[in-house]
């Protein structure tokens, strides 16, 4: 059987790059992107796929600046030697037989997205999303799994369960309502995500929330009346974008083995 592996590049590199006390430097970054590299055989080696997509933020805005201007305000920039080492980096990969992907306006994010619905809308197979992204994890509602290649353990529906305390399909409105700190994300102000789980288990979805929210007497429903505008646009931050012009052919994708 076919199977898509997609690998959210940064993802591995960035964590194995801050794995390391070292000062930025040029030689820092090469030996960074030496252990990516090495991590992303691995990953191949143990998926087996006959398909490889390594996906990588463009870096600069994309569509959800243009939407939130705070977004991903307090995150650090990459390191200027790990960004300068990166056209290197994936020339290595073209080395290796594989096809990464960075594509202007968007994230590494949406990108996955694409592909893995498009892969499995077309019944080819198997989808297997190596990354630690939340956001990544509605896609297992689809039929994708997720593969944490730094604790080598598979996130499947259950594992969401236990995570989260909600669906894979909820975690879109999960992350709306208790907003997300590391792409500056704001929320529903006071709630954490233990009471948007309940929210969510009780009423179903974001919508279902909102409609019942105008007979809430107390301060949870004044809040979500009140910062309804932000609510909703924090959904549409964290939502994949799932129509991206790739660019790209399954051929171009195809590992030899």
């Amino acid at each position: 059987m076919a199977r898509l592996l997609a690998i959210d590049g940064l993802n591995i590199v960035r964590r194995v790059y801050e794995a390391s006390p070292e000062p930025d430097s040029a030689e820092k970054a090469e030996i960074a992107l030496r252990h990516a590299l090495s991590s992303f055989r691995n990953l191949i080696t143990d998926h087996r796929p006959s398909h490889v997509l390594p996906a990588f933020d463009f870096g600069g805005a994309t569509w959800r600046h243009a939407l939130y201007a705070g977004y991903r305000e307090g995150r650090d920039p990459m390191p200027a030697p790990l960004r300068a080492a990166l056209p290197q980096f994936y020339a290595k990969l073209q080395g290796i037989g594989l096809c990464p992907v960075s594509l202007p306006d968007v994230e590494a994010d949406d990108v996955i997205g694409t592909v893995v619905l498009r892969w499995l809308g077309e019944g080819r197979g198997e989808a297997i999303v190596a990354s630690t992204d939340k956001d990544l994890h509605c896609l297992i509602d689809n039929g994708a799994l997720l593969w944490d290649h730094f604790k080598s353990e598979w996130h499947d529906h259950d594992w969401v369960e236990r995570k989260w305390g909600v669906s894979a399909a909820q975690l879109p409105d999960l992350l709306a309502l208790m907003g997300d700190a590391t792409d500056s994300i704001p929320g529903v102000s006071k709630v954490g995500a233990k009471t948007a789980a309940k929210l969510l288990r009780t009423y179903g979805s974001l919508d279902a929330i909102m409609a019942g929210a105008g007979i809430l007497k107390d301060t949870l429903g004044e809040t979500l009346r009140k910062e309804r505008d932000m609510l909703y646009l924090s959904r549409q931050l964290v939502q994949l974008k799932t129509d991206v012009r790739i660019g790209v052919s399954w051929n171009m994708l195809a590992w030899e083995q």
